[in-house]
């Protein structure tokens, strides 16, 4: 069992930035998909971004070219997801993810960090 925590959000202006962490419990080398979802108020959970074991890199089209994941390079329970030109649209709880299976079903969430981008 590993457990998550985000950490980073907070209340920025339109064009602003983020960087959202995740720090896991123990290692997550070894995990199939490390990932962001995201939860705008009063819908379902959507996916940001999902990095697999095999180097794959899956963005939602919402914040293609906008947001950025990546692994710290010295940590390997840590990853980040960089935020950039943020959006009032982007207002949401930020969740991390990891699975050790081929989907997140199943799979370990952090309990969320919410995102405020006022106009």
């Amino acid at each position: 069992q590993v457990s998550l925590v985000e950490s980073g959000g907070g209340l920025v202006q339109a064009g602003g930035s983020l960087r959202l962490s995740c720090k896991a419990s123990r290692s997550l080398r070894g995990y199939n998909i490390l990932g962001w979802y995201r939860q705008p108020p009063g819908q379902q959970r959507v996916l940001v971004v999902e990095m697999t074991r095999d180097g794959n890199t899956y963005y939602g089209e919402v914040v293609k070219d906008r947001f950025t994941v990546s692994k710290d390079n010295a940590q390997d329970d840590t990853f980040y997801l960089q935020m950039i030109n943020l959006k009032p649209e982007d207002t949401a709880v930020y969740y991390c993810g990891a699975s050790v299976w081929n989907s997140m079903a199943g799979g370990h969430w952090g309990q969320g960090t919410q995102v405020t981008v006022s106009s």
